[in-house]
């Protein structure tokens, strides 16, 4: 739907979180902590918070985020959920591609697809125990990174 004429929206500053839907908790764990490096924040038995820069990526159990959650401080989240597998990418610097490069091989995570854009990034594709694809992205890939 277009704002309405004379009426732009307020500006965005980032994507703050992105949510992705796993099968099971703990060996999506091992995977973000043990071959990412990602250390939770915050954790429960439907979700697992993680810090990554200043974003978050949170992993919830299929099927524990499909009712609304009211919170003991007051406040509801609204129901939320997916089926099937996302996309996200992981921004690191340039010089760090060759080493994320031999760290996914030694962690036996295979490179799925490799492409260099023509302004010069990198983008390495592998996938998560749940069959997302995740891209470790370095700066040239899009006009704003």
């Amino acid at each position: 739907m277009p704002a309405a004429p004379g009426r732009e929206p307020p500006p965005l500053r980032r994507v703050l979180e992105t949510g992705l839907y796993v099968a099971d908790l703990d060996r999506s764990a091992a995977f973000y902590e043990g071959v990412l490096g990602l250390r939770p924040m915050r954790a429960d038995a439907r979700f697992i918070a993680y810090a990554v820069g200043d974003t978050v990526l949170l992993l919830f159990r299929h099927g524990t985020a499909e009712a609304a959650l009211a919170l003991p401080f007051g406040g509801e989240i609204p129901p939320h959920g997916a089926q099937g597998r996302a996309h996200f990418a992981f921004a690191v610097a340039a010089d760090d591609i060759s080493a994320w490069r031999a760290h996914l091989a030694a962690s036996k995570v295979p490179i799925e697809g490799e492409v260099h854009w023509p302004k010069g990034s990198v983008s390495l594709y592998f996938r998560d125990p749940d069959g997302h694809l995740a891209e470790i992205a370095s700066p040239g890939l899009w006009d704003n990174y």
